[in-house]
C-alpha cells in the first residue's frame, strides 16, 4: 500500500497536514512518540475520510528509532511515496546554561534521524522510480539566533542538506522540497526547554500563522513542484531582506534586542 509518512504527526503542523492530506484521500503512516494520540488520530481520519491511516510510535530523539520505523514499515508492506520530515524540537536560553543532553537529543531528532529517514526511504524510492521528500526547516534556518543557538543551527543544517539533496535526486526523478515555516501556533514553545523567560521574549510580537495555514501552504508548494518555500508572506520578505545583511550584524542586533527585553 502506498502511504505518505509524516513524522511529528500527533499535534501541530504534522496533525494539520495529516488531516488535510486525508481529506485529499491520501493513505497515511503517522509517526510520533505518543501511541495514544496517534491511535485516536488515525481512527478519526479513517472514519471521517475513508482512508487507511497507520501509525508507528517512535522517539526520533533516539539513535536507533529511524531504522526501527523503516523496518516496521517494510514488515507491514507499506510503500512510502512521500516522506515528510516534520518532527522537531527547540530550546531557548543561554547555551552555556542549557541542558547538554537535551541539546544533543535535539540534534539527534532535528538532524540525525532526518538524515537517516531520508537515506533509508530514498533508496526505496529510487528502486521504485517514484517518490518525494519534504524536509521541514524553519525561518531560523536563515538567521543566526542567539538564545536559540543550537535549534537555529540545527535548522541551518536541514536547509543546507535539503538544498544539496534536491540536486542529487533530480537524475532519479525524485522531488525534494525544503519547507520553512516561521512561528506557528502549536505546542512547540510549551516544552520545558522553551517555556521560560527567554522563550517568551523570543516570540514576543512575532508574526504567527496557524498550523492549518502552514499545512495548506506546504501542500500548495508541493503541488506547484517547488523546491523551496518559506511559509507566510511576511516571513518570505524577511528572508529576502535578511539576505542583504551580514549574519554577524543580524546576530548582534538580535542578541542586543533580546538582552534589553530581559533587562540584561
Amino acid at each position: 500500500m502506498d502511504v505518505t509518512l509524516i513524522t511529528g504527526a500527533s499535534s501541530g503542523i504534522g496533525e494539520a497536514l495529516a488531516t488535510q492530506l486525508a481529506a485529499r484521500k491520501q493513505n497515511l503512516l503517522l509517526v510520533a512518540r505518543s501511541a495514544g494520540k496517534l491511535d485516536m488520530l488515525c481512527t478519526q481520519l479513517s472514519n471521517t475520510y475513508g482512508i487507511q491511516a497507520h501509525y508507528i510510535p517512535a522517539d526520533l530523539s533516539k539513535p536507533d528509532a529511524a531504522g526501527q520505523v523503516y523496518e516496521e514499515c517494510h514488515k507491514r508492506k507499506l510503500t512510502v511515496t512521500l516522506l515528510v520530515n516534520n518532527a522537531g524540537i527547540g530550546s531557548s536560553g543561554e547555551f552555556v546554561k542549557n541542558n547538554r543532553q537535551a541539546e544533543l537529543a535535539m540534534l539527534q531528532l532535528n538532524n540525525a534521524s532526518l538524515v537517516a529517514l531520508c537515506q533509508l526511504f530514498l533508496s526505496d524510492m529510487i528502486a521504485n522510480k517514484r517518490g518525494g521528500i519534504i524536509n521541514v526547516a524553519s525561518l531560523a534556518a536563515f538567521f543566526p539566533s542567539p538564545y536559540m543557538a543550537v535549534y537555529a543551527a540545527s535548522k541551518v543544517f536541514v536547509r543546507s542538506f535539503t538544498e544539496a539533496l534536491t540536486e542529487e535526486c533530480k537524475p532519479y526523478g525524485i522531488r525534494v522540497l525544503l519547507f520553512s515555516p516561521g512561528f506557528t501556533s502549536t505546542n512547540f514553545m510549551n516544552t520545558p526547554a522553551n517555556d521560560n523567560a527567554w522563550g517568551k521574549v523570543l516570540t514576543d510580537g512575532a508574526y504567527t500563522q496557524t498550523a492549518e495555514q502552514v499545512a495548506t501552504e506546504l501542500i500548495q508548494a508541493w503541488k506547484r513542484k517547488e523546491t523551496f518555500h518559506v511559509s507566510g508572506r511576511l516571513n518570505a520578505w524577511a528572508v529576502r531582506l535578511g539576505a542583504l545583511i551580514p549574519n554577524a550584524t543580524v546576530a548582534r542586533i538580535f542578541a542586543s534586542r533580546k538582552r534589553k527585553q530581559m533587562n540584561q
